[in-house]
């Protein structure tokens, strides 16, 4: 019984992969990009937050004292606000540079370079409720609500879990000063931050892993899929031997006209087939009229013998000629002393003189 042309047991080839990828179909993991950013925005805020503070209380300090906090002027009150947002941005531009940076990295990381403008275009089925809905109630999306709970389980056990220890300082931390509090507070942040990015990352690795794996999995193939790739990017099976049967055709009919009009084949012994013809009035050098492998071969030497013209077997100029003079060309110089041997032996064959075969001069 053979089995079902609906079944997807091919591995999708090059041409499916790369319409797939020029559709926007590709195997990424979101959860990857989050756990990856937030890792790197923590620990460059660890670097660059207090030039944040000093920053902020700088701004405080301009704006909660001074003449200035009661200036109406709206010229000042411009002039003002342009300096502060000036402040701020120069404060979290090396954060907002390495989020994009990273965002950047770990999409090219994920997928390459990948530009897909026609996805700004408008698609209605984005907004379709109805679409909408099948998408989250489908089996992915059931899978992907799963995940995320226990992605949210296991995240709040361990983070609660170190930050239990923590609970007895946080409690006495209003009898501490007041710069110690802040630092306490930001190491405790930072710690339970790192352990979260870590879990995400580990867990977002694997969520990479089964999308890839996921993905290879929807773009297998059929046989149907299989052979109507194949009619579109190589054409039809059928027509493709069709035209190879005519072309198998037409240089059988050349050959058949051409080979006795040669005075002699040379062979390699059966594999290879030359035919060369040589008219000392009309021709400068002897030229290849037929030239075949395998079953032409076979072909040249059944219409030589039925039209009487010699073979005879030259291993070594048979291989040069094949290779390197085409149909209706000259011999190379390089090979007149052998082709002008086997002419030799053809016309003692059959009596003739044989006329002079001079090499051309030089340049």
């Amino acid at each position: 019984m053979s089995e079902s042309a609906g079944d997807k047991k091919h591995e999708a080839s090059q041409y499916r992969r790369e319409q797939a990828r020029e559709q926007g179909q590709v195997a990424r993991s979101q959860d990857l990009g989050s756990a990856v950013l937030l890792l790197g925005l923590i620990f460059i805020l660890n670097f660059t937050g207090p030039n944040v503070i000093r920053t902020l209380l700088e701004i405080m300090e301009m704006n909660f004292s001074g003449d200035l906090y009661w200036t109406t002027d709206p010229r000042e009150v411009i002039q003002h606000i342009i300096i502060v947002v000036g402040k701020i941005s120069l404060a979290l531009l090396p954060l907002l540079a390495a989020a994009v940076l990273i965002a950047l990295s770990v999409n090219w990381f994920q997928i390459g370079f990948l530009f897909l403008p026609e996805k700004l275009n408008m698609d209605w089925e984005r907004i379709n409720p109805i679409k909408g809905f099948e998408r989250i109630f489908s089996m992915a999306g059931v899978a992907r609500l799963l995940f995320s709970i226990l992605k949210i389980g296991i995240i709040g056990a361990i983070v609660i879990a170190g930050s239990s220890t923590q609970v007895t300082r946080l409690i006495s931390s209003s009898e501490m000063p007041f710069e110690f509090v802040g630092g306490f507070l930001w190491s405790t942040v930072f710690n339970a931050t790192v352990q979260t990015g870590v879990i995400l990352l580990v867990l977002a690795l694997a969520d990479f892993g089964f999308q890839k794996w996921k993905f290879s999995q929807d773009l297998m193939m059929t046989d149907q899929e299989v052979r109507d790739e194949y009619k579109q990017t190589q054409g039809d099976p059928a027509l493709i031997a069709r035209r190879r049967a005519v072309q198998r055709q037409l240089a059988q009919q050349r050959i058949g006209a051409a080979v006795p009009k040669s005075d002699v084949v040379v062979t390699n012994p059966t594999e290879l087939a030359i035919a060369l013809q040589y008219d000392p009035e009309t021709m400068p050098a002897p030229i290849v009229v037929a030239k075949g492998a395998d079953a032409m071969a076979k072909k040249i030497r059944q219409i030589a013998l039925e039209n009487g013209i010699p073979i005879l077997e030259r291993k070594p100029l048979a291989q040069a000629l094949f290779k390197s003079v085409d149909i209706g060309k000259p011999i190379p110089v390089d090979q007149y002393t052998a082709v002008a041997e086997v002419l030799k032996y053809v016309y003692q064959l059959k009596g003739k003189k044989m006329p002079n075969l001079k090499k051309p001069e030089a340049a």
